[in-house]
């Protein structure tokens, strides 16, 4: 077959290290579908990313036919199927969070009318720099020539972090637990929700909370669990989650690619419009999605407590600020 264009940018950085290999063996597209991958960084660290050409020369992968490295724009974003954008400004010590925003959201804009102008229309693309939703957000209206369904961001790491520590408590494995859902931002402001999601439990499904019996944890521990497990990795291996944000860059690619099992669902962040969860439109939210044909949809009709709507509203209300202090810079830039 023909091969697909993929790029990861950010691709001398730590997850592009982890994820790399993973897309160009076969586990995201399928065992039989060739690929080119294009390889953006800055300029400075462009040996580097020869150092990752040789590595992935020498992997010998029968689906790799090509790795281009660039730190040029209108390379990197040529008649791509897939964008993967890894790359974002890192938050330094004593940066406020619209610093971050502020840089970002230059990088983002550049990168939109990049999309725009050199991607094929059907491109995918998949946002994985943090402030994630926001940055995705600016991408997408940076882009105006593509669909903006065609934009998500990354909140399967805490998806799979929110499965992961309901099947610890219980003793079974990560796969038995499905349809948790992140709300949200994909930041300390996030929403992971287990009211709808469902456990194998010695053959039986039954429902989280009747699995657990225990609300208050539920309510309490598990969720500051999940919204901070990312500064707890930090704070233990003194670098951000590499290898399970690319793990969770695969699920998520290979779920837009091949789509969702039946039955199940999954947590993206994509475009609010149209969402009938009561949160505002022209977001970058996460949801619960299913995937069909490369496309998604809502997951419709899951009744939402006053607590949860709380909680929805929290995050909501996050990510319009991000929104609006990002949408200021960019009118001033």
């Amino acid at each position: 077959g023909e091969p697909i264009r993929v790029l990861v940018t950010g691709a001398a950085g730590q997850i592009a290290y982890s994820l790399l290999y993973s897309i160009a063996k076969g586990d995201v597209f399928g065992k039989d579908q060739p690929l080119i991958l294009v390889l953006l960084d800055i300029t400075p660290v462009m040996t580097v990313l020869d150092g990752i050409v040789m590595e992935l020369q020498d992997c010998a992968l029968p689906l790799l036919r090509e790795v281009i490295p660039t730190d040029k724009e209108e390379v990197a974003f040529k008649d791509l199927d897939i964008a993967i954008l890894v790359g974002s400004m890192p938050r330094k010590e004593g940066m406020e969070r619209k610093d971050l925003l502020q840089a970002n959201a230059k990088i983002f804009k550049s990168q939109g009318a990049a999309l725009d102008k050199y991607a094929k229309k059907t491109v995918k693309v998949v946002v994985v720099g943090n402030p994630a939703n926001t940055n995705c957000l600016i991408a997408s209206k940076s882009a105006p020539s593509i669909p903006k369904e065609n934009f998500s961001c990354l909140t399967r790491l805490d998806h799979n972090r929110a499965k992961s520590q309901i099947a610890l408590k219980l003793g079974v494995s990560a796969n038995d637990v499905k349809n948790v859902i992140i709300w949200g931002n994909h930041s300390s402001t996030q929403y992971p929700d287990v009211t709808h999601a469902k456990v194998n439990v010695k053959g039986k499904e039954v429902g989280v909370y009747e699995a657990i019996k225990d609300d208050s944890w539920l309510k309490g521990d598990f969720i500051l669990t999940v919204q901070q497990r990312g500064a707890a990795v930090i704070k233990a291996r003194k670098l951000s989650s590499a290898m399970s944000a690319a793990k969770a860059i695969c699920d998520h690619v290979r779920d837009i690619w091949f789509g969702t099992p039946a039955g199940e669902f999954v947590s993206m962040g994509v475009i609010s419009d149209g969402n009938s969860y009561g949160v505002p439109e022209d977001l970058l939210y996460s949801f619960p999605v299913v995937i069909k044909d490369k496309s998604w949809k809502f997951v419709e009709g899951l009744a939402i407590n006053d607590f949860s709507r709380e909680k929805m509203n929290l995050t909501a209300k996050e990510l319009m600020e991000e929104k609006e202090t990002a949408v200021q810079f960019l009118s001033s830039a």
